[in-house]
């Protein structure tokens, strides 16, 4: 008893692991059964009334082929309402078709424009590496120019020191010489002030006196020449 009870609930649950909803299919058939009971229930009430179609005195065969008419009058209804139902169906899908239709070759048409625009970009981005890589050359050849230039510079800036210092010196050196040249000339000054006034004193004194300092003052040249060195 337990293995029926055990191979019933096995095939209950494979039953609902296999279908997404297991009574559906169960409501489904009852629905239409009930439908197509109410129906029948119905026609058979028309076809029991003795005004049914002026004529009351049917046989209970004639009154199941009214009924069996009905029905199908009734289901010939319905097929030809669900034809018209699946013809507009129709129609609607193959306006979505043509639809889809002209979205794919929209699609197309826009992916061989944007193919063309993969294309052009590529050549373009072949053309800015290229000019990069000469770019990057160029800059590479001025980076060295530019680091010959510093180093001309700097030579050119140590050179420039040296003469410089070297100019310093010399002005230096002509300084000092003009300096005694000028304190030659200053003592000269001063020895010739001194002489003049001795003269001086001297021209009280005896005409030969004088002659012979006239002689004396005549003689005298004043060291380095009479101009001054510059």
């Amino acid at each position: 008893m337990e293995s029926w009870k055990s191979h019933v609930r096995a095939e209950l649950f494979q039953r609902d692991c296999t279908q997404k909803d297991p009574f559906s299919g169960v409501f489904g058939t009852l629905s239409k059964l009930a439908e197509q009971f109410n129906l029948r229930e119905t026609f058979w009430d028309e076809v029991q009334r003795p005004s049914f179609k002026g004529d009351g005195g049917l046989t209970v065969d004639h009154k199941e082929l009214q009924l069996q008419l009905r029905e199908s009058e009734h289901i010939t209804e319905k097929l030809s309402q669900t034809v018209s139902d699946l013809t507009t169906v129709l129609y609607l899908k193959d306006a979505e078709l043509q639809y889809c239709h002209s979205q794919v070759s929209r699609y197309r048409k826009e992916a061989v424009t944007q193919a063309r625009g993969a294309n052009v970009l590529q050549v373009s981005l072949l053309n800015c590496e290229s000019e990069l890589e000469r770019i990057s050359k160029e800059l590479t050849a001025l980076q060295l120019e530019q680091q010959e230039l510093r180093d001309e510079l700097a030579a050119a800036s140590r050179e420039k020191e040296e003469l410089l210092e070297r100019w310093m010196e010399e002005k230096k050196d002509e300084a000092e010489r003009v300096n005694r040249h000028n304190d030659t000339q200053e003592r000269w000054h001063r020895f010739t002030r001194r002489l003049n006034k001795h003269l001086r004193r001297e021209m009280m004194q005896p005409e030969q006196t004088s002659g012979h300092a006239g002689h004396v003052l005549q003689g005298l040249i004043p060291p380095g020449g009479p101009s001054t060195p510059k």
